[in-house]
């Protein structure tokens, strides 16, 4: 069993996906991982509606904040805005290797300037009190070394980064999508450990490739965390039935998918009567009953149904259900 005093289990930051509607959903399978916003720019924060962007249930926390940018003094404010709002940590993107991020300059494509991260890392833990962390790749395109990727953590960490979340992949900034980027680029976990090894008195967790709960142990055996983004996403009872590196002993902590509907239909209540649509946030559980009798029919009832109800929810659920009662 591993040790999980010190060690963080964590729901990557996804675009269009870890909106606060899906980090409640997340939050009642599991009340251990740290969950991420989606990356947000400092444009959007300082010039668009920033209450409706950082905007979140109490439930979420611990809750991480996941900035883009690269300007000094954008990035200082919205740290500040960060703590202003109540978040616990704030974390630099510095891996999305897409063509959008990518002209603006930020993104993986800040791993080639390490000093311009070590700086927005002083100069935002100086603004604020609550951690500031960095997500990164392990290199980027033919910068692809070991020692690039040490260069890059040992200079951000002597302007006082002292957690680091690295994609165990190198991002290929020209000729792959986004996607074909968690993909393609061949998966170096044993680098990641060795930056462990190397830089002991630094928090390293690890991202890429991850979708069981014996990959998670494995991990952890290793460095300090470990993030998951898509698995937990398309199956979201991967959360519930990771309770177990906490409670191996005691099963029963582990909720049931029923036990998890009854607390998030006060949830949608809430949130239809704030005026938001329901088929925003339902979007975000089709995965709840994956590998199970009924499934399909789930997802079948929840998708593209702009005048779906709660009620319709109930029944599609109660369905499953009786297919599956241990559920």
């Amino acid at each position: 069993m591993v040790d999980m005093t010190n060690k963080r289990l964590s729901v990557a930051p996804m675009i269009d996906w870890t909106t606060t509607d899906y980090r409640y959903f997340a939050r009642l399978f599991n009340p251990h991982t740290y969950l991420y916003t989606e990356m947000i720019s400092t444009g959007a924060l300082i010039h668009g509606n920033r209450a409706r962007h950082l905007r979140f249930d109490t439930l979420e926390h611990p809750l991480v904040l996941q900035l883009g940018g690269a300007d000094i003094d954008e990035m200082t404010q919205c740290a500040e805005f960060a703590q202003q709002y109540g978040y616990d940590e704030v974390n630099i993107n510095v891996g999305c290797p897409s063509d959008r991020v990518q002209h603006n300059k930020i993104g993986a494509c800040l791993m080639a300037e390490p000093q311009t991260v070590a700086d927005l890392v002083k100069n935002m833990q100086a603004a604020v009190d609550i951690p500031v962390t960095v997500k990164h790749r392990i290199g980027i395109d033919d910068f692809d070394s070991y020692e690039f990727m040490v260069d890059f953590v040992q200079t951000v960490a002597a302007a006082g980064c002292t957690r680091f979340i690295v994609h165990a992949r190198t991002a290929w900034l020209q000729g792959l999508s986004p996607k074909q980027n968690r993909e393609i680029p061949p998966l170096r976990y044993d680098d990641v450990y060795r930056l462990k090894q190397d830089f002991p008195e630094l928090d390293i967790e690890i991202n890429g490739g991850i979708d069981t709960i014996e990959d998670i142990r494995t991990h952890l055996q290793h460095i300090d965390g470990v993030m998951i983004g898509r698995a937990f996403y398309h199956n979201p009872y991967l959360l519930a039935e990771a309770n177990s590196l906490w409670n191996e002993e005691t099963p029963e902590t582990i909720p049931k998918r029923s036990e998890i509907l009854a607390q998030l239909y006060p949830y949608l209540e809430e949130q239809l009567a704030k005026g938001e649509a329901l088929p925003t946030m339902t979007r975000h559980y089709l995965g709840l009953f994956q590998g199970l009798m009924g499934a399909r029919k789930w997802r079948q009832a929840l998708s593209g149904k702009p005048q779906l109800t709660i009620d319709d929810i109930k029944r599609a659920a109660d369905e499953v259900l009786l297919l599956n009662p241990d559920a």
